[in-house]
């Protein structure tokens, strides 16, 4: 039961209506209390506690006024007495439950199987399902620990059976090869170790990642692939089973060495490398399509580079072409039949025309054409050796038939690859039309000696694969077998149109089109007619008829500088010097036990759990500060570098670490002061840091406006400094689509409304998605002075005279309405995670332009991003929240520094997967940072003297993410007995 209960939520279950205050009868003193506390509790939980200690004392309190007993009365209360039994036995009655049979568990661990477990293995949502069903069943539920052995039985059980069915269907074949990958680990670790035998692949290169974009890297994934597809696993060896449990046995197969999996029981040891292997086919399908899609991008950007490069100290531009022109046509015409160079020479000199010749040669279709001639020879030469393997290995599909002719010329591509002529036959068709953008075509059709049109080979094999490029990164054309890159189909939910009404309920959204358009034209008519008959008043904003429509925005005047917040800091390093960061951890966990999230992907834990709880704190403290497990285990603990790398492999996961900083999360929301920190919030801001990292992989990119290479994290910080939720991405990756993510994913106790980005966060298509998931999206336009209103109807051109500059066209509302529904189904698939967003979003960029529900999506954008900038121009107050909140996030990103300083603050590994879980150890450290500052500040408020003296500004500025007080570096000791003193310390 949750600790922190409002009025109104006590008043909702715990009020005793009159025929319940008639169960209490003549009970009096603590049995009265005692018995209608258990009576309201069972209400609520349908369950009786198992400590006096779970009951909140605000729930006492009320009911205690209710029964006009007193509060302490309860301390009296045994619930290990006959007259609690008696009173379990009453309370029951009246609810019309009963006590649980030996026949009620064995059926509750069939129902968990059949039922629960298909979805999910995870014990605790388990549980969470069989106290939902003994309550349905008006059962009352076991002790704790008959519910652990049954949800753990129900877990063995299914477990079993699944891995004989698993292991039913593979064939004697299947087997043998994977036998044979896992054999003899010693001659594969050889085999590695001088490079020889290139064509074997080893289990333990399997689970590797691609290397950096190259030839190389692409070779080795097709030898993965194929390695993996030579298995022969039956397509439906997984069929309906959940993403989720598979990756939970993957992760398992991952997390073992060879020795350990050739230990299991065949059934066991076979559905573990099944599941290993089914997905990392489809992972590594992924892989090759990221590095097909950067490599001809490679192939164009060092075209253009080596071409710049040479033409730049060659290259002079001409000023005045207009007057030279006319110089050279009035001496012309006034001398038709004189020499050039006694003629035009004198007027336009001949350096200037060779300058002139010069810029035109640099510029427009020759400049192209250069570029062309620099990316065929280094394609020809080069790259054209990846296109039979990538042919040969990936099956490309589309589902639109305009994109056809794609799929078509990649087929004459493959059909003619090993045949050695300059030009494709004149017998087979050739698409040009979808395939060849209009300004190549010169390139790509040659006349022959015979005077007839004839395709060149390679030009054409360089024009196809970059239409191809386009169309896999908006998913027009897709991969049979790829889980990113699939059927787009595949990431909309199958069972939308089943659950139509569920789905438009669950976003807050009416079923009928014009019932929708109504509400949001409306909204333009009243932010626009506001903005309108405030803005003569606005002493800010101004509106001019400049380059078509022009805004000015005058910045606001700076707030007043909190005068004694250096008071409190000094206050809080006084009472806590130079607390250790390591300590930190400790005692958050001491106080939240997040570390009971980290479950073992083994069968069992063989450790006691002190002795798991110690090593974790260790082992996360060396991932989040990014010093390494080996520098950690050097200090005075006595712990071991290979205790603590056998904790990293086996309870350290993605899943664990996000459900850790979940309940941090929860605990710092539980653990505020209203008077100190404000009233709860629904607001965070979101924004991105680049962090440097090695570059032999697909994440590492080069950061355009960063500069260097490296990784993007981005966060998501509510107004109090505590992240939320936060993603490992790639540098070119989309901001929208991570802004959307975490607003979808963060999985706390946080209601969010609106989120704060700046100006990458935010398109037309993000205010669309933003609105159609119930969020408001407020971003910080760098680019403002250019921002249009949009119109909300036709025939109004002279509404709203004051923002005649800034307004543009009508909203085309039937396009909206003629794509709603389809607009639905893409938000409810975010909103269910049938796909990653990422994926989803692939579809609504400029290289999609035709797609109609991403033309409906831009205009419903239109239409909010209007609403938005209306109260944006006319509200400083709103202004000046969205700066605060985004400034918090940049205050989140300058700790990061402090935190994670090993290694010069680079992340020192090529595995994505390891890249992950620095990243999640560090949200989660320095969420703990948070916590404890939290509790160290508001032991500091209860003084008067500091109290007293905060003003309103000093509220305003209070961040409970500081670090004077802190240690990050120094000996790893940790005592597990010591504790900070944070209540005694005044």
């Amino acid at each position: 039961m949750k600790r922190n209960w409002e009025v109104d939520e006590l008043i909702e279950h715990f009020t005793f209506l009159p025929n319940e205050l008639s169960t209490i009868g003549n009970k009096t003193g603590e049995t009265r209390l005692g018995f209608a506390v258990m009576f309201k509790f069972f209400q609520y939980e349908a369950r009786f506690p198992n400590s006096k200690g779970e009951i909140p004392k605000t729930i006492i309190e009320y009911i205690a006024k209710q029964t006009q007993t007193e509060a302490r009365q309860f301390e009296l209360y045994d619930i290990n007495s006959r007259t609690f039994f008696n009173h379990k036995a009453q309370i029951r009655d009246f609810f019309g439950f009963r006590e649980p049979s030996a026949e009620d568990a064995n059926n509750m661990t069939e129902w968990l199987r059949k039922h629960v477990l298909y979805y999910d293995l995870d014990i605790d949502h388990l549980k969470v399902e069989a106290y939902k069903r003994f309550r349905e069943l008006h059962i009352e539920p076991p002790t704790p620990d008959r519910i652990d052995r049954l949800t753990k039985s129900a877990i063995y059980t299914y477990e079993n059976q699944f891995f004989q069915d698993i292991y039913k269907k593979l064939s004697p074949d299947s087997i043998s090869r994977m036998d044979h990958l896992i054999k003899d680990l010693t001659a594969y670790d050889e085999n590695e170790l001088d490079g020889s035998n290139e064509d074997n692949i080893s289990f333990s290169e399997l689970r590797a990642d691609p290397g950096r974009i190259g030839l190389e890297s692409v070779f080795r994934e097709v030898t993965k692939l194929k390695t993996i597809q030579q298995l022969g696993l039956p397509n439906d060896l997984f069929n309906n089973i959940p993403q989720k449990v598979l990756k939970k046995y993957k992760q398992r197969a991952v997390a073992e060495d060879l020795r350990e999996l050739r230990r299991h029981p065949e059934a066991v040891r076979y559905t573990l490398l099944s599941a290993f292997f089914w997905l990392r086919c489809r992972e590594i399908t992924d892989n090759l399509i990221e590095l097909l899609i950067q490599i001809i991008h490679r192939i164009s950007v060092r075209a253009e580079r080596k071409v710049d490069k040479e033409l730049i100290n060659d290259f002079r531009k001409v000023n005045g072409k207009t007057g030279i022109l006319f110089q050279m046509a009035d001496a012309a015409l006034s001398n038709p039949d004189g020499i050039i160079r006694e003629i035009l020479f004198p007027v336009v000199s001949e350096s200037t025309l060779k300058a002139l010749v010069k810029e035109f040669k640099n510029t427009g279709s020759a400049y192209k054409k250069k570029v062309y001639t620099v990316m065929r020879a280094s394609y020809s030469t080069h790259y054209r050796r990846m296109v039979p393997e990538i042919l040969d290995t990936l099956e490309f599909r589309s589902n639109n038939d305009m994109h056809k002719p794609v799929i078509k010329a990649l087929e004459i591509i493959r059909k003619y690859y090993h045949i050695g002529t300059h030009y494709f036959s004149e017998t087979d068709y050739v698409p040009i039309e979808g395939v060849v953008r209009p300004g190549m075509k010169e390139a790509v059709i040659e006349r022959d000696d015979a005077g007839r049109d004839r395709v060149n080979r390679i030009n054409y094999e360089i024009v196809a694969l970059q239409s191809l490029r386009d169309k896999l990164r908006c998913k027009e054309i897709w991969v049979v077998g790829a889980s990113r890159y699939r059927n787009p189909d595949e990431d909309l939910p199958t069972d939308f149109e089943k659950r139509r009404e569920e789905n438009y309920s669950a976003l807050k959204k009416p079923l009928d089109a014009d019932e929708f358009i109504s509400s949001i034209k409306q909204s333009m008519y009243t932010a626009l007619s506001k903005f309108n008959d405030e803005i003569p008043k606005n002493s800010k904003v101004r509106l001019s008829d400049r380059s078509n429509g022009w805004i000015t925005l005058s910045p606001s005047a700076p707030q007043q500088e909190p005068q004694n917040l250096s008071k409190l800091k000094s206050e809080i390093l006084h009472l806590w010097p130079m607390t250790n960061l390591l300590d930190v951890l400790k005692e958050s966990d001491l106080r939240i036990n997040f570390t009971d999230h980290f479950k073992t992907v083994a069968t069992h834990e063989r450790l006691d759990r002190s002795t798991i709880q110690k090593r974790l704190i260790l082992a996360l403290y060396g991932l989040g500060t990014n010093t390494g497990l080996k520098r950690v285990a050097a200090g005075n603990h006595g712990e071991s570098y290979n205790d603590l790398l056998y904790i990293r492999k086996k309870f350290i996961h993605k899943d664990n670490l996000r459900n850790a900083i979940s309940e941090i999360v929860n605990a710092i929301l539980k653990a505020r002061v209203q008077d100190v920190w404000g009233e709860g919030t629904t607001t965070c801001a979101s924004d991105s840091k680049k962090f440097g990292a090695w570059d032999q992989n697909l994440m590492t990119e080069w950061h355009i406006r960063y500069r260097g290479r490296g990784v993007m994290i981005y966060w998501h910080v509510e107004k109090n400094s505590t992240c939320i939720y936060s993603q490992l991405k790639s540098c070119s990756s989309s901001e929208v689509s991570a802004m959307i993510d975490g607003l979808l994913k963060h999985c706390t106790d946080m209601e969010i409304e609106k989120n704060f980005v700046d100006s990458h966060g935010q398109s037309e298509v993000a205010f669309a998605f933003c609105h159609l998931l119930n969020f408001q999206l407020m971003p910080r336009l760098k680019a403002i002075n250019s921002q249009k209103l949009y119109r909300p109807d036709t025939g109004i051109s002279d509404a709203f005279p004051n923002l005649q500059p800034i307004l543009t066209r009508p909203i085309n509302w039937d396009l909206i309405r003629q794509q709603y529904d389809q607009m639905v189904k893409y938000a409810t698939a975010l909103r269910l995670g049938t796909a990653e967003t990422e994926a989803i979003m692939k579809r609504f960029t400029r290289n999609n332009l035709k797609h109609p529900t991403y033309q409906a999506l831009a205009e419903l954008g239109k239409a909010i991003k209007t609403i938005f900038l209306c109260q944006y121009l006319d509200s400083e107050e709103l202004r000046r929240e969205i700066h605060e909140g985004l400034n918090v996030v940049e205050n989140w990103n300058s700790a990061n520094s402090f935190i994670f300083y090993g290694k010069g603050g680079e992340i020192s590994t090529n595995r994505i997967e390891d890249q992950e879980i620095a990243v999640l150890s560090l949200h989660l450290l320095q969420n703990c940072l948070v916590y404890i500052n939290t509790l160290m500040i508001q032991q500091v408020l209860t003084q008067s003297r500091i109290y007293d003296i905060m003003a309103p500004e000093d509220f305003r500025a209070l961040t409970p993410l500081i670090y004077t007080h802190i240690n990050p570096y120094g000996h790893f000791d940790l005592d597990m007995d010591e504790r900070i003193p944070i209540e005694i310390a005044i």
